[in-house]
């Protein structure tokens, strides 16, 4: 399953690199693609959502170690674990937000301008994201290993 996630994530910033160069190629050759930003939205937002619960998942957030390499082994597991928790805390509040901002516009039909992309499923799909790297972290945070 990690590796079929990792693929999706791939192939959304392939997709989104294609179609930026099909239109940097267009506008240099007179025949601009219009609509092409939206697609590349989607894409990174696919592969950003991926990233961020891949890099929960393993552990790879990006960390200052100055302050915590000073500490004692005990005062480290606490400082990870509080710092996970911390982690998912801030993830889940901007779940909360998200959640808020789609129950508000559950009703508009909201889609982009020219290409009519769906931002409803692309939201649904942030908003898993940002619930699996919550609940991911809140689990490191109460079952951190010493």
């Amino acid at each position: 399953m990690k590796r079929g996630i990792i693929w999706l994530g791939g192939l959304a910033l392939l997709c989104a690199t294609l179609f930026d160069t099909v239109a940097v190629v267009g506008r240099n050759i007179g025949w601009p693609v219009h609509g092409v930003i939206e697609v590349i939205q989607a894409a990174v937002l696919v592969a950003g959502g991926v990233a961020l619960v891949l890099a929960t998942l393993a552990g790879t957030h990006a960390r200052v170690h100055l302050l915590i390499e000073r500490l004692s082994p005990q005062q480290q597991h606490w400082a990870e674990r509080f710092s996970a928790l911390a982690m998912a805390l801030f993830f889940a509040a901007m779940l909360c937000g998200s959640a808020w901002l789609a129950h508000d516009l559950r009703g508009a039909h909201e889609q982009s301008e020219l290409l009519g992309v769906p931002w409803r499923w692309l939201r649904l799909f942030a908003n898993l994201c940002l619930a699996g790297a919550a609940a991911a972290l809140l689990g490191q945070a109460i079952r951190r290993k010493r």
